[in-house]
């Protein structure tokens, strides 16, 4: 049976600290330990982030190495929590009738790029913030926040 958002939000076997082999510091810029954090450690971050505000992914790896005290977190897992944190909110709301009071859409790309894979995509991530009062653009193919840098939440 596949599971459901929720269920891959509490998964358990995480997080970990990683020791990084010669290649892996290659690759990571000299880091030596990787932390690859669990879903509910990305949620609880992106919960935080204020009204009116937002906080990139390399925020959210910053601040989890913070955390746990290692040299990084691994890009490709904060990436795929970040999603599960996404859609494992609007699962929760939608269980209590309720609209998401996890703001995952305060949640961004660097340089404030709009996240495609969130629930209900770019259109729905653009209009939340639009509704905060922070005016989205489209840049090409891509939509990024306008002047992002000034609504970026500093919690790092």
């Amino acid at each position: 049976m596949k599971k459901t958002w929720i269920q891959k939000l509490e998964a358990n076997d995480l997080p970990k600290v990683v020791e990084l082999d010669e290649n892996g510091q290659k690759k990571f810029n000299g880091a030596k330990t990787m932390l690859v954090p669990s879903p509910k450690d990305v949620y609880d971050i992106m919960q935080n982030v204020p009204y009116g505000r937002i906080i990139t992914v390399a925020e959210i790896r910053v601040i989890l190495s913070k955390k746990f005290g290692t040299d990084t977190t691994c890009p490709l897992t904060s990436g795929i929590f970040i999603w599960i944190a996404a859609n494992a909110s609007v699962e929760i709301a939608e269980k209590e009738a309720k609209k998401p009071n996890m703001p995952f859409w305060r949640t961004t790309k660097s340089k404030g790029e709009l996240v495609e894979k969130y629930p209900g995509g770019i259109e729905n991530q653009k209009e939340m913030l639009e509704n905060e009062g922070i005016k989205v653009i489209q840049k090409g193919k891509k939509t990024f926040i306008e002047n992002f840098e000034l609504y970026v939440e500093n919690i790092v």
